[in-house]
């Protein structure tokens, strides 16, 4: 019997064993597994050149003739690898420091994690990823580069401190698209605690300069069950407002407020022609990995 993938494990067991480059390490080798068993074969694009082989390139992608001929190791590049550009856009506003059990990740150390491992796996086939860290304003800001050394630049990003009281999501939407010269990629990963029209009319302009958008909705899931306990004062994290309340009184309609919030943020977004990816912090971190890969018509995993 096969010991279980990293992806597929409990997020909080598996954030205990490592810190967090080395849980997104584990993260992507065993999701990059779990797509060559998959019957899904290869990228369907253009050969563009060769370059050196590197430690943990795909053995298939070696041109064995160049090495008979030349004793020479170099890999097949092709022209999707060379074009993708992406920037990974993380929410670290006050509310993503929240978790409802202390048994879980916090919103913010499941996000770093995630961002960790989306970074790592496009850098991995050799695309250039950026970031933008926000909060009410911009913390970082990090043109794409597709050098292995930047993932290593990103990593380090992600413990600097965050914490702000708000979050202007679609301000750092637009920070990311003018960092993104041509087409690419733009992946947003918040808890999406702000007005959903704002940051539809800034997917909708990242989607005509021609940009893909991709929005990880990260919740904690106390946040969509409202758990049973006993009355207590609720306080929000960025706005400081305190409500008394007994969650058998309000529990049934505030499932339902969240599930009308949830289907108005796959509207208002889906209209703006961005993807939507509900990922919840119990959730192994595959999951939602698994909602970013797919077919965009250019090759491309993302």
């Amino acid at each position: 019997m096969s010991a279980p993938r990293a992806d597929q494990l409990d997020p909080s067991v598996l954030a205990a064993l490592g810190h967090l480059e080395l849980v997104a390490r584990w993260v992507v080798d065993g999701f990059i597994t779990g797509l060559h068993r998959s019957p899904r074969k290869g990228f369907s694009v253009e050969f563009a050149e060769h370059r050196p082989y590197m430690p943990g390139d795909d053995l298939r992608y070696l041109d064995w003739r160049i090495a008979g001929r030349a004793d020479r190791w170099v890999v097949k590049q092709f022209e999707e690898e060379t074009n993708a550009r992406a920037v990974v856009v993380l929410d670290t506003s006050k509310s993503m420091q929240w978790t409802g059990d202390p048994s879980r990740l916090s919103k913010l150390a499941y996000a770093e994690r995630l961002v960790a491992a989306i970074s790592l796996l496009l850098i991995r086939q050799r695309d250039a990823v950026g970031l933008v860290r926000f909060d009410a304003g911009l913390r970082n800001v990090i043109p794409p580069r597709a050098q292995r050394a930047q993932w290593r630049r990103l990593v380090a990003a992600l413990d600097e401190p965050g914490g702000g009281e708000s979050s202007d999501v679609a301000g750092a939407m637009l920070q990311a698209g003018r960092i993104v010269r041509r087409p690419g990629f733009v992946v947003v990963v918040s808890d999406l605690l702000v007005d959903s029209a704002p940051v539809a009319d800034a997917a909708r302009t990242l989607r005509a300069r021609g940009h893909e958008v991709l929005m990880v909705h990260v919740m904690d899931p106390a946040e969509r069950d409202f758990p049973e306990s006993g009355e207590a004062l609720y306080r929000d994290m960025e706005s400081h407002q305190e409500v008394p309340a007994a969650p058998s009184d309000v529990r049934e309609s505030y499932q339902v407020t969240v599930r009308e919030a949830l289907d108005e943020w796959r509207g208002a977004l889906g209209r703006a022609g961005a993807r939507y990816a509900l990922a919840m912090t119990d959730e192994p971190f595959g999951r939602p990995l698994r909602h970013l890969v797919g077919s965009n018509g250019r090759g491309a995993m993302i």
